[in-house]
C-alpha cells in the first residue's frame, strides 16, 4: 500500500473480497537511538530513554491492527510504552522528533497516548469521564474467539499476550490464572487501529493484550493515510511485531461511504 493511494479497507461486505493486508514491518525512518532489525520486525532503543519514535513502514488499512508485543525491558527509567498514528508520512520529516510525547504531537496530525489502564477513553456526548476511563471486561475475555471494534471483527487470539511464570509464581498471581499480562509487562501486547466513521473522521483505538480501551480519539482524517507510531520509551527497551490473519470478511461489518469508496 503506497501513501498516493488511499487506505484499502478490510471487510467491506458489500465489495469483492480484499487480500490480507501485507505484513505489518517498521518504517526506515526512526529515531536516532533506534535499531530496527533486518526483518523491520524487531525495534530497540539501543542507548538514554528518549529518541525511539518509530513508524509503520505503510499507511493502515481500516481495521488493520498494528500489533506489537514487548520484548525487553530496562529498569531505571520512569515511563512506559506509547502507542498511536499520525497522519504525518515518516519520510516527510525534516527530523524524526526526541518524544512521541509532545513534541511529535506538537506538529499536529498525530495522536498519541502513553500506554496505562485509564485516560485513554474519549467519553461519547453524555457520558462521564469515569464511566468511560474504567472500561469493563466480560468474563469471556480469553473465551470469545473474535474482538468486534465497531464495524470490523478481528481474530482474538494473537491479540493477548501470554506470561511464562516461574515454578509456583502463578499460585500468587491471579493474572496467570486469566492469562492476562499487566499492560506493560514483558510479553504484553499492545495494538493500534482506527475505524472509519460515516461522517468522514474516523476513531483511534489500542487494544491491550484483546482488550479494546475504546476510542482514544475521535475526528481522524479517515481520507488520509494514516500511520501507526511506537514511542520505545523509558523502561520499554525492544518491542517485536506479531502479525494477524484476518480471514474471510466480519458480517459485522456495516457498510459506510468511505468503505464504498475505498
Amino acid at each position: 500500500m503506497a501513501a498516493a493511494s488511499g487506505p484499502v479497507g478490510l471487510g467491506d461486505p458489500r465489495g469483492p473480497a480484499r487480500s490480507e493486508p501485507p505484513p505489518t514491518r517498521f518504517h526506515q525512518v526512526h529515531g536516532a537511538n533506534i535499531r530496527v532489525d533486518p526483518s523491520g520486525t524487531r525495534a530497540t532503543r539501543v542507548e538514554s530513554f528518549a529518541h525511539g519514535v518509530c513508524f509503520s513502514r505503510e499507511p493502515l488499512a481500516p481495521g488493520q491492527v498494528f500489533l506489537v508485543e514487548i520484548e525487553e525491558k530496562e529498569l531505571g527509567w520512569c515511563g512506559h510504552l506509547r502507542l498511536g498514528l499520525t497522519a504525518l508520512d515518516p519520510a516527510s520529516l525534516a527530523a524524526v522528533p526526541e518524544f512521541s510525547l509532545p513534541d511529535l504531537v506538537s506538529l499536529g496530525h498525530s495522536w498519541v497516548f502513553a500506554i496505562t489502564r485509564h485516560h485513554n477513553r474519549v467519553p461519547r456526548e453524555g457520558q462521564a469521564y469515569a464511566e468511560s476511563a474504567a472500561p469493563s471486561r466480560p468474563q469471556a475475555l480469553l473465551v470469545e474467539p473474535y474482538l468486534r471494534i465497531e464495524q470490523f471483527r478481528i481474530p482474538r487470539d494473537r491479540l493477548v499476550g501470554r506470561s511464562r511464570p516461574g515454578l509456583y509464581s502463578h499460585l500468587l498471581d491471579q493474572l496467570y490464572e486469566q492469562n492476562v499480562l499487566p499492560p506493560t509487562a514483558r510479553r504484553s501486547r499492545l495494538g493500534v487501529l482506527f475505524c472509519p466513521r460515516e461522517d468522514g473522521t474516523a476513531d483511534m483505538h489500542i487494544v491491550i493484550n484483546g482488550e479494546d480501551m475504546g476510542p482514544s480519539a475521535r475526528g481522524l482524517p479517515a481520507a488520509q493515510p494514516l500511520y501507526a507510531v511506537v514511542d520505545v520509551f523509558a523502561s520499554t527497551k525492544s518491542v517485536r511485531l506479531v502479525q494477524l490473519e484476518y480471514g474471510f470478511l466480519s458480517p459485522q461489518c456495516r457498510p459506510c461511504k468511505l468503505c464504498a469508496v475505498w
